[in-house]
Parts: C-alpha cells; sequence; structure tokens
C-alpha cells in the first residue's frame, strides 16, 4: 500500500475524504466550472481509489484536457494553470459554504495529489476569576470631588479628541500614498465600481507571439483556433521554406510580451498595491469561465489579444489589419463627421477603450487596443486621468460615466506620445 493512501486509511473515515471531495466539487464554485469540476474527481480518484503518490502534470493534460500524449508542457501551461484556479476554488468553498466541514482538502504547491487533515479545534478559553478589588479610600468632601471629576473628564476628553486628529491625519496620508486614485473624482468614480465589486478584475496581456505570427501570414486567425492551437500548424502547411517553417515553430513556442502593455499593466495594479482585488494573467494562461465571474481587462487589440474576439461584436470601434497590412481602427458605424477607416501615419497613432457589461452582467469588461506602442501609453493614461474622464463627462452630458467607447487619436515625436484627443465616442446608458 503507498504511502499516500496508508495516510489517508489511517484516518478514523476513509470514506469521509471521498465524500468531502464530491461535496466540494458539486459545491457553487465547482458545479458550473465543467474542466475543475472534472480535474478534481480526476486527481481525486488517482489519490483516493488508485493510491498514487503523484500523478505527471502530462498525464493529466492527456487525460483530462484532451492533449496529446507528448504534448510538451513547458509550451502548453493548460494544467498549472488550472490547478492553481481550482486551489483557489477549494479555499473559497472552506471560507463560505464549507466553513463548517471538520475535515479539510488542499492541494500542496508543486503538486497534484489532494491532501486531507481535520481542522484545528481551538482550545476553549479559560477566563481567570477577578482578583479582588482594593479596598476603596473614603471620598473626598462633595464638591472636591466633583469639582476632581470633572477636570479629570475634561482632561480625558481632550486627549482622546487630539489622539483621534493624529489618527486620522495619519491614515489620510497613508490612504493618499497607498491610494492617490482616491482622491481623484472622476478617477475614483470610474475605478472604485470595479475594485469595490465583489468580483476579482483579472488584467489579460497580449501574446505578442500570436500578434507576430499572424504579421508574417497577414491573416487574422478566429479565437477558436488560438485555443485550440491549431492555426500553428496552419501556417507550417503552407509552402513554406523548411528554415522558415522552422522559424514558425520556434516563435509559437515562445510566450512574448509587450513592454509597452506591460508599463500599462503595472500602472493599473498600482491601483490595488495590497494585491487583493487585480490579479495578472497571460492571454496563454487565461480561462474562458473567468471571463463570465471576473471584472476583465483586456491590453492589447485582436492581433495580439485574441480574448477580444469573445467582444468584438458588441463594439463599434476594433483595431484589424488595413489592406496595406497596417494597423487602423475600423468604425462599424460612422456617425456625422466621422471616418469609416483611422489609419495610422507617421505623426499620428489611434486607440480605442471600450468599458462594457460582461455578457453575464456581473461584471464588467474594459477593451483597450491600439494601433503602436504610444497608443496603448495614450490608453492608460486616458483611464487614469482625472482631465480625461472629466472631458468625457461633459461630452457625454452626465454625472457618471456610463458604459462607452471612446476612439483616441494620438499625436507622438520619436515614439513619445505628445498630446491625446478623443476622435469619436459612443456612450451606452441603457446597458446599465
Amino acid at each position: 500500500m503507498s504511502g499516500v493512501t496508508q495516510q489517508i486509511r489511517d484516518l478514523p473515515d476513509f470514506e469521509a475524504c471521498w465524500a468531502l471531495l464530491e461535496r466540494v466539487a458539486a459545491s457553487q464554485q465547482l458545479r458550473r466550472a465543467t474542466r475543475l469540476h472534472e480535474l478534481l474527481l480526476y486527481i481525486g480518484k488517482c489519490a483516493l481509489k488508485d493510491g498514487d503518490e503523484k500523478v505527471p502534470e502530462q498525464k493529466i493534460g492527456v487525460e483530462v484536457f484532451g492533449r496529446h500524449e507528448n504534448y510538451d508542457t513547458s509550451v502548453d501551461n493548460i494544467v498549472r494553470t488550472n490547478v492553481s484556479e481550482l486551489r483557489k476554488r477549494i479555499d473559497v468553498y472552506f471560507e463560505s459554504e464549507g466553513a463548517n466541514e471538520t475535515l479539510l482538502m488542499d492541494i500542496p504547491r508543486w503538486s497534484y495529489i489532494p491532501v486531507f487533515r481535520y481542522r484545528k479545534v481551538e482550545p476553549p478559553i479559560t477566563v481567570e476569576p477577578p482578583a479582588a478589588a482594593p479596598a476603596i479610600p473614603a471620598p473626598p468632601p462633595r464638591s472636591r470631588w466633583m469639582m476632581t471629576a470633572l477636570i479629570a473628564a475634561a482632561s480625558a476628553a481632550v486627549l482622546l479628541a487630539m489622539v483621534s486628529i493624529y489618527f486620522w491625519v495619519q491614515y489620510r496620508r497613508l490612504d493618499q500614498s497607498l491610494y492617490p486614485w482616491r482622491h481623484e473624482p472622476s478617477v475614483a468614480a470610474f475605478w472604485g465600481d470595479m475594485l469595490n465589486s465583489s468580483q476579482d478584475t483579472d488584467v489579460v496581456l497580449a501574446d505578442a507571439s500570436f500578434g507576430l505570427l499572424q504579421d508574417i501570414d497577414k491573416k487574422a486567425f478566429p479565437f477558436s483556433d488560438y485555443q485550440n492551437h491549431s492555426y500553428i500548424g496552419q501556417i507550417q502547411s503552407q509552402n513554406l521554406s523548411p528554415d522558415l517553417r522552422a522559424v514558425v515553430g520556434r516563435i509559437a513556442t515562445w510566450n512574448l510580451g509587450d513592454q509597452d502593455d506591460f508599463k500599462l499593466a503595472r500602472r493599473i495594479l498600482a491601483l490595488d498595491p495590497l494585491g487583493t482585488k487585480i490579479h495578472l494573467y497571460n492571454a496563454r494562461g487565461y480561462l474562458p469561465d473567468l471571463t463570465k465571474r471576473d471584472n476583465v481587462i483586456l491590453i492589447g487589440g485582436r492581433i495580439s489579444n485574441p480574448w477580444d474576439d469573445l467582444f468584438e461584436s458588441r463594439v463599434n470601434f476594433v483595431a484589424k489589419f488595413a489592406t496595406d497590412g497596417s494597423i487602423a481602427v475600423i468604425n462599424n458605424a460612422p456617425a456625422a463627421g466621422e471616418q469609416k477607416v483611422y489609419a495610422q501615419t507617421d505623426s499620428a497613432q489611434y486607440c480605442v477603450v471600450s468599458y462594457l457589461p460582461n455578457p453575464d452582467r456581473h461584471g464588467v469588461v474594459v477593451l483597450i487596443e491600439g494601433t503602436g506602442a504610444e497608443a496603448t501609453e495614450a490608453a492608460g493614461d486616458f483611464l487614469l486621468s482625472e482631465y480625461q474622464l472629466s472631458a468625457l463627462k461633459k461630452l457625454l452630458r452626465v454625472n457618471k460615466l456610463p458604459y462607452f467607447e471612446v476612439l483616441l487619436k494620438v499625436s507622438s515625436v520619436a515614439g513619445t506620445p505628445l498630446t491625446a484627443s478623443i476622435e469619436a465616442y459612443r456612450g451606452y446608458p441603457n446597458l446599465h
């Protein structure tokens, strides 16, 4: 009998371990997440019924996620990403539905096998009987005693007021240093709705390798091809030289990021200095289930961040390949005075910021698409600028920003954005 199985069988109720695992799998956290539900039952069966002390990552990828038996786990991290998300949901279960469970379960780091243990029971607090009160001396004469009591009470009140003011000033300084955005009304109203909600906020970085391959092929692949990695074979099946075919395969294994995307992500992460509400993902490791549960910020256009594909039908301004291979913003329904196509030039780029509800209306989606690096930087300036957000409120004639789309024209010199002006916009107050 293996060590893990012996450890489990030494528990008073061996069957209780499997019963607990089934309760967790059927919980609110997992019953709608099909892949995570299957993943938990599979590794639970391996540990409890098969007696495995460890399960290889590649075996889980094949058995649960349908990967090829020889797939490369260093390139495809689907198992690690899903197990990490499973750990979080198990923790949430024991903090909510399973708060009264006496038997606990978790999946240790660097392992894919669940471990069971009893919840620690805190010993009862022993209250020592109070010591005998010292003898109280006889009070002074009434008038003198009342005067002493009044002076003491007034002194205590003054001292309490001074201490309260001191701590209020210190708290104010700390809050301003940690959360300066809370003290700018328009910025606070926009980001406060997201960060004060019950949902987490996911920042998803673009996959620059995917964008590079599409740029080489001059073709935009759909989201489904990105998820199942079939776009790699489609490119390599073309009439390419052996050297170019090898280059395509090598690029596909890279998980490249863009420096300007990282800069913008870092500015957004700084809104939550304690790291409790905003989480960073790359496009390859993100999960479809999270788009329905969390607030989502997608950095990078559809060309390099294919997750935009899930929301493209709901927006008016979209960044796409132009006929000459460059990137342009397409205006699907031009209003009076607007252009159909906004193409970048040597001195001007364009970026789109879309703020919409997610499909289930349980959170929000922010799409940031640009035609170049300066445009991405300008999008970050817009979302974090009191002046820019206030200007948009004036254009929409509202006191609080509704869902919206805005197209910015970015003028730059030597790679540095100089000005960003609102070129076109849409407001969607009826979506609230």
